[in-house]
């Protein structure tokens, strides 16, 4: 029976594609994609960002300001985020386990009058805010003055007294003991703490070394905040990897596999700072194929993104995003089965609400989402279904809220938007359709055939034979290889025994590339059969 238990054991791996352009990061439980992010070097992110901003204007009639953040659009900055205490108390329980009640976006009465707003302030004035939400689409990012820096176990409030435990620690003896461990950490004046979900069950020791952390990230800020002149980052969040280690890597984690030298020194280096355990399940891949090819992250990655996503019992889900709205759509398809027609439903609805919570991981959906289910007669079939949503998005780290199954057989829900999705970060609109449909950015592309084309000229060197490799390609895609990524190629180029030619396909799709032997026009690799 140990052994049964044991091969039963979820294996979780997180994988991470570092290269120069695009840092790639997916989490896999049992071999099956379960998370995704994607971050490009030529993109800025700014969301956890804190700015020394100016208040440019106030609206009354929106009950917002507009604050000069150094972008080209004004951050947003609702009255009810200028309370340094207003969007943070709703996340925690007070020190008697009780959410606390009237504070936090639920209680948008408690703001600011518009005379208190002009006093305190008022046009031209200086104003501390951190971004909550990233500039997406025509609008431009949202700010707060509820401050807070993240560690790995710990959040740092500045400006507030809170002392707090996530509630997502449900454990009640955990909670007492972790509330013990506060009251005997030095905290100093004038910050607040919380323990993040992650703390739970860590030691004094490590909870101290995060906490001295954190107070060096403080420290820093008033630094900046004294010697920078409005607008100003006086703090940005880190990279996607170290987002990564902080958030992602902990005792579940078997094995964390990363493609570059220098991303693989950077993760080792920081989880050592967290244990020697984290540390010995850092990994460095070498092979040959692309890593998201061999842990077969890349074909999972392409279905998962599409429009229509099968399920296994042979029904279907499809997925439309507009700016404001996703509609998500089920569909019996092919399915077929053995008992009634009520049953037949329910299960459908079961298997797709499981995929639909993975969809929006892996997809970073956020907004508004209505999800049009079969229609079930039984209100104890809607009951459970409702419910089943519910467990699915219950490791979800955005804050979700999901309403029970309407007359119309809708379930409506809302998942928080810091950031535009993968979806619209990793493509643009089609030339071919003014928007219609999607294809891949010439970023992409370029990435993509950088990546293949690392893996022919390690197989033709490993043929010890001079190669001159030709890669057929759409004009697009080739201009950026001669301006912004031409220094990379040069490199790539020193590496093969060979030439390295490329030919223009201008009647090809933009997603087109080949890699051929210029002298045999043998193949290598060809994407022409998805378009």
């Amino acid at each position: 029976m140990l052994n049964l238990f044991l091969n039963k054991k979820m294996k979780r791996e997180i994988i991470v594609n570092d290269e120069q352009l695009e840092t790639r990061v997916a989490v896999l439980e049992n071999g099956k994609l379960e998370e995704f992010q994607v971050e490009h070097s030529t993109d800025e992110r700014i969301v956890g960002s804190i700015f020394k901003g100016r208040i440019q204007n106030l609206e009354h009639d929106l009950r917002a300001a507009f604050v000069d953040i150094g972008m080209n659009k004004n951050a947003f900055l609702h009255y009810w985020d200028m309370h340094p205490e207003s969007s943070i108390l709703a996340e925690i329980d007070d020190g008697n386990n009780n959410r606390r009640k009237g504070k936090g976006r639920n209680s948008r009465n408690k703001t600011f009058t518009n005379q208190e707003v002009e006093k305190r302030f008022p046009r031209g004035s200086e104003i501390i805010v951190q971004v909550t939400k990233g500039p997406i689409g025509t609008k431009g990012p949202r700010v707060t003055t509820s401050i807070s820096i993240p560690g790995r176990y710990l959040v740092l409030l500045p400006g507030t007294k809170l002392r707090g435990v996530s509630r997502k620690i449900g454990d009640i003896r955990e909670r007492k003991r972790l509330k013990g461990l506060m009251d005997r950490m030095v905290i100093p004046n004038g910050v607040g703490l919380i323990f993040r979900t992650a703390a739970e069950g860590i030691k004094m020791k490590n909870l101290n070394q995060d906490l001295e952390a954190i107070l060096v990230i403080w420290e820093d800020l008033q630094k900046n905040l004294k010697s920078e002149k409005a607008p100003a980052c006086v703090h940005s969040e880190p990279n996607l990897i170290e987002r990564m280690i902080r958030d992602w890597i902990s005792d579940d984690v078997d094995r964390v596999v990363v493609d570059s030298q220098e991303g693989y020194e950077v993760v080792k280096r920081i989880t050592g700072l967290l244990s020697r355990k984290a540390k010995s399940r850092v990994r460095l891949y070498e092979g040959d194929l692309p890593i998201f090819d061999y842990y077969e992250v890349e074909r999972q990655l392409e279905r998962a993104l599409r429009r229509v996503v099968h399920l296994k019992c042979g029904a279907m889900i499809v997925v439309d995003e507009t700016e404001a709205l996703v509609a998500i759509d089920i569909n019996s398809g092919k399915y077929k089965g053995s008992g009634s027609q009520e049953d037949a439903i329910l299960e459908i609805n079961l298997e797709a609400v499981e995929e639909i919570a993975r969809q929006l991981r892996l997809r970073n959906i956020g907004g508004l989402l209505v999800i049009d289910l079969i229609d079930m007669k039984k209100k104890n079939h809607q009951n459970i279904v409702y419910r089943a949503m519910k467990t699915a998005l219950k490791h979800e780290r955005a804050r979700t809220n999901v309403l029970p199954i309407s007359e119309l057989g809708l379930m409506e829900m809302t998942r928080q938007r810091v950031e535009e999705s993968v979806l619209s970060s990793m493509y643009v609109d089609c030339p071919y359709c003014n928007g219609r449909g999607k294809v891949k950015s010439p970023l992409g592309i370029s990435v993509e055939v950088q990546r293949q084309l690392k893996a022919v000229i390690s197989k033709c060197n490993s043929n010890n034979k001079p190669t001159n490799v030709l890669v057929e390609i759409h004009p697009t895609v080739l201009d950026r290889f001669r301006t912004e990524d031409e220094q990379m190629l040069i490199e790539m180029t020193k590496t093969l025994d060979g030439k390295l030619k490329f030919k223009s396909m201008p009647m090809k799709h933009a997603e087109f590339y080949s890699i051929l032997d210029d002298d045999t026009n043998e193949v290598y690799y060809s994407n022409h059969e998805n378009n």
